[in-house]
């Protein structure tokens, strides 16, 4: 019988792309005294890049920006204290957020995040969201000195819910540090598809929405 679900955050909650873009279009309005000589396209296409949908630490993501463009009058801190301060502001969350974990709350599933990244940054976000009060756990690979897809970070998370890997369902973005993280202390692993990084080698079944999640979880029953 499952008793709880799991989520990843980014990019499985948070419509990180669309968020992402949303701020740094607004950082580049917020410094155009200083970036008016770049062109913002390019400004905002090369942040996203080096971002790496966030597997690139942002200090380094701006250490480069500031070499590439060669800007003067802002330092690679400026833009990341700006990035830290003003990110949650941009915070867009996927089609069916509330909604779906309004069923899955109804239905009686414990549930969880497990997110990689910056504990006060991980939990600004999820505030913003308007979600926190949904999750009965919530772990974030900054404060538990361990990161997806290690196994001790899921199991961590299902000793605070206490259940067990078979009693649970992981729903996550990444084919490797989510799927594969999950399945491999034995979850259900629900891939939430991100083309981006390609088809997962193993998982339970796919979603496009989240709306799909409640039925999906019903069929496993």
């Amino acid at each position: 019988m499952l008793k709880a679900i799991l989520f990843d955050l980014d990019g499985t909650l948070l419509d990180r792309e669309t968020s992402l873009k949303q701020f740094i279009s607004t950082q580049y309005d917020r410094f155009a005294s200083v970036l008016h000589g770049i062109p913002k396209d390019d400004y905002i296409s090369r942040f996203i890049a080096l971002d790496s949908r966030g597997y690139v630490w942002k200090d380094t993501v701006y250490q480069s920006l500031i070499s590439e463009f060669f800007i003067q009058k802002l330092s690679w801190q400026d833009l990341l204290r700006d990035y830290e301060n003003q990110f949650i502001f941009s915070c867009v969350p996927f089609p069916h957020l509330q909604s779906t974990l309004e069923a899955l709350k109804t239905e009686g599933y414990l549930l969880g995040i497990i997110t990689n990244g910056l504990e006060k940054f991980q939990k600004r976000t999820i505030q913003e969201l308007g979600i926190e009060n949904y999750f009965d756990v919530i772990v974030i690979s900054e404060s538990e000195g361990v990161r997806k897809p290690e196994a001790e970070i899921f199991s961590r998370a299902l000793r605070k819910l206490g259940v067990q890997a078979q009693q649970s369902v992981f729903v996550g973005d990444h084919p490797t540090v989510d799927v594969l993280g999950a399945k491999n202390i034995g979850m259900k692993a629900v891939w939430k598809r991100d083309n981006y990084w390609g088809e997962p080698v193993e998982c339970d079944a796919i979603i496009e929405d989240l709306s799909m999640l409640p039925a999906l979880i019903q069929s496993f029953e």
